[in-house]
């Protein structure tokens, strides 16, 4: 079965008009997002992490994260991607064992970043994820904060970025992703000069599909903003129902702050 979503999946990044995601991160959201005809889902590490009360950054402990996938694969009926930050290990042979338990348990896509790690690191955790799980078992969508941490000069993340991602695919990344990248001229240029998908992130709603299928986008998320967007309106009923007298204004920061203060 986890087979055959696998490549369900992979086709997924391969037709006309890009694959959209609106992140999920428990059953009730997967279940919502399905029925409204999602062809696949895929969690939001930073939901996920906020849902089990955890701040996002690799806090989450991996026993709750995998009982949380479990639960989502139990309701699910498309494919499922995670994304699993950094793979919560500095060892290639520990993060491949998480992919690998997550490839037994029928996952069909990983996220994995370099965030300000090397980009050696994080091409060598793509080879022991191959190495481990096989060619064809798992789709890995590799993610370089280049814009998101502003990690070099604006003039040059372009050409850092390409060079980037030219390295994971090389090492086995069957497709790329680059959060804070919002200029279309960018996107285009950067498809054109790798071989294989590419996923952004947008804020809200997407209204601009056409620019972006243009652009060679092939995948788009939306990120922890459905999350936020949820609990915003939770926040409005309980804030008016207790009478608060500073109502919460939700945001990833904000979110963030509340989970860390609960440790």
């Amino acid at each position: 079965m986890s087979d055959n979503k696998f490549t369900e999946f992979r086709s997924l990044h391969l037709r006309p008009s890009p694959l959209v995601l609106v992140n999920v991160w428990d059953a009730g959201s997967a279940i919502i997002v399905q029925a409204n005809g999602a062809r696949a889902l895929a969690t939001s590490s930073a939901s996920l992490a906020w849902s089990n009360g955890y701040s996002d950054g690799c806090d989450i402990p991996l026993d709750i994260l995998v009982d949380s996938i479990s639960r989502i694969l139990r309701v699910s009926k498309v494919p499922l991607s995670i994304d699993i930050e950094n793979g919560y290990s500095d060892s290639p042979d520990e993060v491949a064992k998480l992919v690998k338990k997550l490839v037994d348990k029928g996952v069909s896509g990983v996220n994995i970043e370099d965030g300000e790690t090397s980009a050696e690191l994080l091409a060598e955790k793509i080879l022991a994820i191959k190495e481990l799980c096989g060619e064809d078992t798992i789709f890995i969508n590799a993610r370089t904060d280049v814009y998101l941490r502003e990690l070099v000069p604006a003039e040059t993340r372009l050409e850092e970025c390409i060079n980037r991602l030219r390295r994971y695919i090389s090492s086995g990344a069957d497709g790329v992703f680059v959060p804070s990248l919002e200029s279309l001229d960018d996107m285009s240029k950067l498809s054109a000069s790798i071989n294989a998908p590419l996923n952004v992130m947008v804020s809200s709603g997407v209204s601009d599909l056409e620019e972006l299928t243009d652009a060679g986008v092939s995948r788009i998320s939306l990120g922890p903003v459905t999350f936020i967007d949820a609990y915003s309106t939770l926040s409005e009923i309980s804030g008016a129902s207790l009478k608060a007298k500073l109502p919460l204004t939700l945001s990833y920061d904000s979110l963030n702050r509340m989970c860390l203060n609960c440790e």
